[in-house]
């Protein structure tokens, strides 16, 4: 069974989802057959790599609120973020692009460290209040999930998994998702947005009941069955 997700690693909600997904799969019976991939996915494309604003100027600025809202706003998503056992500093976070980073996912999932990748991405920025957009930093952050520092300086040097971060997102504009996180269950079922785990318990329990039930038996053994050796030619 399969769960693809498309996500922005300066996504606060993306982090939220991907910790109520993981609750729900601690608890889902079939958890060792079941392959989370995560996609990319941009919400601003187009920032630079280094701001000089901070992240609540910039959400300011973007949704057209004042500062002190926008704070307070913040506030409500650091405690929905404690209530999973995630640590957020919303107000220290150091915006900028996130393409390298999510290079640097598919570099590691070359060898089996997407999701140990993602996850430390996601805590540099929203707990370690570090540059995730900083060379230097994605390099420090690949080593510590296991990656070889040579080889992520040489990738992000070059024009590598490039090609991977732009089919992720085009593939995204083709569903039609505007939005992240978003979850895909077997290319069946979806889930937008950080929902309650139980949403995601139901969706992971729906599409294992759909797509592995076991066969269901309509008639018994008789004598007309071929198990008996009969029917052999």
């Amino acid at each position: 069974m399969k769960v693809d997700i498309w996500s922005d690693v300066y996504c606060p909600w993306c982090y939220l989802g991907k910790r109520r997904l993981e609750q729900a799969l601690a608890n889902f019976e079939h958890r060792d057959q079941v392959e989370v991939v995560w996609h990319s996915f941009q919400l601003d494309p187009d920032a630079p790599k280094k701001s000089s604003s901070t992240q609540n100027e910039l959400l300011a600025r973007k949704m057209g609120r004042n500062l002190k809202e926008v704070e307070a706003m913040q506030a409500r998503l650091t405690a929905l973020a404690a209530e999973e056992g995630l640590t957020y500093h919303l107000d220290t976070a150091i915006p900028g692009n996130s393409f390298d980073a999510h290079r640097l996912v598919h570099l590691a999932a070359t060898y089996g460290l997407q999701d140990a990748m993602k996850e430390r991405l996601m805590k540099a920025y929203f707990t370690d209040s570090l540059a995730v957009s900083d060379e230097d930093v994605l390099v420090q952050l690949g080593v510590e999930v296991g990656l070889d520092a040579a080889e992520v300086h040489d990738m992000l040097s070059s024009s590598a998994f490039a090609k991977d971060v732009n089919s992720d997102i085009r593939l995204a504009m083709e569903i039609g998702i505007h939005g992240v996180p978003f979850f895909v269950f077997n290319d069946k079922y979806a889930v937008s947005g950080a929902q309650q785990t139980e949403v995601f318990t139901t969706a992971l329990e729906r599409t294992w009941q759909e797509f592995y039930k076991p066969l269901e038996v309509i008639a018994a053994t008789d004598s007309r069955n071929c198990d008996d050796g009969s029917c052999a030619i």
